[in-house]
């Protein structure tokens, strides 16, 4: 069998980037933050949203788009606090755009002060993705091994904040905090750590406070560019 080789001269993922900051601007536009939540499976991402929302409560205006492979669970576990729209993959092990856009047209058409897309639980696959977010930040649970930066150190590299979750188990689990966030930041030295008990309601504040901040410096930076 013959075999050729046809040269390509584009980057065959330079639409799906553009695409992406097109929704960002957008985004941006609404004053809108987007914040695309990472992590392996079961470390904490609804259980902090649902915290985050219970803090927030009466002060901003949030929606959640909620990642999953099947079933509608940790949607359904957010709906009681804020709007929320399920992107189910039907086996993908990542977010696409075309999916977030999909779930936005179907949130209630109003502004929101910020939106949390809660990715695949995957620490590979969805590092690759843009969604059209501001910040993104990977979850780490104390049930997992502090050496996991490492071992997935793109996921750690493209994202700006580290919560290690699950910190009331600290005392009975193989895990130090301080050399999970040394390993974190031997890839991405700005990374932001913060520790949290969704369950004890600890680090909340911190959490909260942190996108905050984020959120102001971004429309800030864009309103003095012209963008926002």
């Amino acid at each position: 069998m013959e075999t050729r080789t046809v040269a390509v001269n584009q980057y065959i993922l330079a639409e799906k980037k553009r695409r992406a900051v097109e929704q960002r601007d957008n985004f941006t536009q609404q004053n809108t933050f987007v914040v695309n939540l990472v992590s392996s499976p079961g470390a904490g991402k609804t259980s902090l949203l649902q915290a985050t929302a219970r803090f927030w409560k009466d002060q901003f205006r949030v929606a959640v788009l909620v990642g999953d492979l099947a079933t509608d669970r940790d949607a359904e576990r957010l709906r009681p606090y804020v709007p929320v729209e399920q992107l189910t993959t039907g086996g993908a092990c990542h977010l696409e755009l075309s999916l977030v856009q999909q779930g936005l047209s179907r949130l209630p058409r109003q502004t929101y002060d910020f939106l949390f897309i809660e990715n695949i639980g995957n620490l590979v696959c969805p590092a690759s993705h843009d969604l059209g977010e501001h910040i993104r930040v990977v979850f780490l649970s104390t049930t997992e091994g502090d050496d996991k930066p490492g071992k997935y150190p793109k996921m750690f590299r493209t994202s700006q904040a580290l919560v290690i979750t699950k910190s009331d188990l600290l005392p009975y689990v193989p895990f130090s905090v301080e050399a999970a966030i040394a390993d974190a930041r031997l890839i991405q030295p700005e990374i932001h750590p913060v520790l949290t008990s969704a369950t004890k309601d600890e680090g909340i504040k911190d959490w909260c406070r942190y996108l905050e901040n984020a959120r102001e410096a971004t429309l800030r930076a864009a309103s003095q560019t012209g963008a926002g």
